[in-house]
């Protein structure tokens, strides 16, 4: 996709502990009718919606939002016997929320711009080692293991090395804060020692705690 493809007001959809980048797939299930319309209206044009993290400012219904989000397309669309919508977005570019536009929808819309990003939408190929991954993944094996969480990981080792690191950060048990942090990261290799340093303070915690295994 071009930059002069992607839509300069974006349909958002404020979603705490949830990020997504570009080129990584995530299924979503929407039931609340401001987002049911959001997407009755996204697939009849573009189908392409931006995912931003909220704030914990602003009001409980319309909570202030992070700058950037990464804006993705619908690629598969069901609808369930009650009404819900099954669909699965696919990350085209992040963006730069200029301004949040006044409207009659439901939902909120930004006007947005992707400069910062047009790397996002070139296939590049980064310089890491799979072994440089080697102790990022131990770290989030014992993460993900004290926090009951379970992960198919002969599968993530099966994808790019991009796709791997984008994925982890994606799914692994941090905080807003801290995802935002990763979705901000310019490019792979810094994700990559941002992913390092929130997993030493975990690994911290736990060690100032004794209770490392």
């Amino acid at each position: 996709m071009k930059k002069e493809d992607l839509p300069k007001i974006l349909p958002v959809f404020p979603l705490s502990n949830f990020i997504i980048f570009p080129r990584t797939t995530v299924p979503l299930n929407i039931f609340e009718p401001r987002y049911i319309q959001m997407i009755d209206q996204s697939m009849k044009s573009d189908r392409i919606i931006g995912m931003v993290q909220p704030r914990k400012t602003g009001e409980l219904k319309k909570p202030d939002l992070h700058s950037i989000g990464c804006a993705g397309k619908i690629t598969s669309f069901n609808e369930t016997d009650d009404g819900r919508y099954l669909i699965i977005l696919n990350g085209v570019s992040r963006f730069k929320i200029i301004s949040e536009i006044d409207n009659d929808n439901l939902f909120r819309e930004c006007e947005v711009k992707y400069d910062d990003f047009l790397d996002d939408l070139e296939e590049k190929i980064e310089k890491i080692n799979f072994s440089d991954l080697k102790l990022i993944f131990q770290n989030l094996k014992s993460l993900f293991k004290k926090q009951g969480y379970e992960i198919n990981w002969k599968e993530i080792e099966k994808q790019s090395l991009d796709q791997t690191i984008n994925t982890l950060s994606m799914a692994s048990p941090f905080s807003l804060e801290e995802k935002q942090v990763l979705l901000e990261s310019k490019d792979l290799l810094v994700r990559k020692e941002k992913l390092e340093e929130i997993l030493n303070t975990y690994i911290l915690d736990n060690f100032n705690n004794k209770t490392l295994q």
